[in-house]
């Protein structure tokens, strides 16, 4: 199981959005940027190249590179020592940072 950690953000109980994404962010249609939310929120606990961060508390995900299901279930329901984060984290956010760090991940 791969742990990613997440924490701040709103609890926004709007409908969940389809990601658009570019060689820099993840933005979902309700505005959440994936770098964005990942720099602030779990960089301080993960690395990640492409977001500059090297958090050394949980994995390495470049070494793990994670699908965006797993890190999207991992980020919602928490396990491996890492807290569950739905209703910390807009489903907005969870899903573009989800989608951010599938597709940053080992590049």
């Amino acid at each position: 199981m791969v742990a990613v950690a997440a924490c701040g953000g709103d609890d926004d109980d709007s409908d969940s959005a389809s990601p658009t994404t570019t060689a820099a962010t993840t933005t979902t249609e309700g505005g959440a940027d994936g770098a964005a939310v990942f720099t602030s929120a779990c960089g301080s606990c993960h690395t990640l190249e492409a977001a500059g961060t090297s958090g050394t508390t949980g994995p390495n995900l470049d070494d793990v590179q994670p699908d965006a299901e797993t890190v999207e279930e991992q980020v919602r329901n928490g396990g491996g020592g890492m807290p569950a984060f739905e209703g910390q984290l807009s489903d907005q956010e969870i899903e573009a940072v989800a989608t951010y760090v599938a597709e940053s991940a080992g590049s």
